[in-house]
């Protein structure tokens, strides 16, 4: 129980500067892709910013598996933490535990579960694709065949491929670029899923509501 309470302090006292921390990675990262001309100096101190943001990422992972007394059971019940703590572009996606300690301050009324997963996967989409774009515009540029040449290009396929339109226009020529294109097409899948199921629900769930209240024919 102990742990318990001492995992909950530590997360409400973490998420709000974590999160800022993750936005920090993202501006430098897009920094170091978008600014070609940067100085040498410039892009070594970027670089070490970068490693000690993953650092931190990674010790706070650390402390809440040791708080949560799971063992290896953590990494399973705590896949988005994970992945995050591992990949540091899906660091933007700290916008889901952060929305949700919100949420749960005294005194706040809470969306529903509808407003929630609809909230979390709009902004985890606008987030992920523009990580995304960041990271297959790195591998592409330049690459020979590549159809990406700008970052405009990028983030349109970005947008077709989270949306699972996918149009073929523009596609990852690399080996590097293509693992992303999956990865970006299995969150596209489940952030629609995640969408579209919720809201289907919702509807269904007003229209009982609305067949209930209505008086009975005669």
């Amino acid at each position: 129980m102990d742990d318990d309470s001492r995992a909950t302090r530590w997360e409400q006292r973490t998420e709000i500067p974590l999160f800022v921390a993750a936005l920090v990675f993202l501006g430098v990262y897009a920094t170091r892709v978008l600014a070609t001309d940067l100085p040498a100096f410039v892009r070594h101190a970027s670089a070490y910013v970068l490693l000690v943001l993953w650092g931190v990422s990674l010790v706070d992972y650390a402390v809440r598996w040791r708080l949560s007394g799971q063992g290896l059971r953590y990494v399973p019940t705590h896949v988005l933490l994970t992945l995050v703590a591992v990949l540091p572009l899906l660091r933007p996606l700290r916008i889901v535990p952060l929305y949700d300690a919100l949420q749960h301050r005294p005194g706040r009324r809470r969306l529903s579960l509808y407003a929630r997963v609809i909230s979390y996967a709009g902004l985890s989409t606008l987030l992920l694709g523009f990580a995304g774009a960041l990271a297959v515009y790195q591998q592409e540029r330049g690459a020979p065949g590549a159809t990406m040449r700008t970052f405009g290009d990028a983030v349109w396929w970005a947008a077709s491929t989270l949306s699972t339109v996918g149009y073929g226009d523009i596609t990852p020529v690399t080996p590097f670029g293509r693992v992303i294109a999956i990865g970006m097409m299995a969150s596209g899948l489940a952030l629609l899923g995640a969408v579209t199921g919720s809201f289907s629900s919702w509807l269904m769930r007003t229209f009982y509501r609305e067949g209930d209240e209505r008086p009975p024919e005669r």
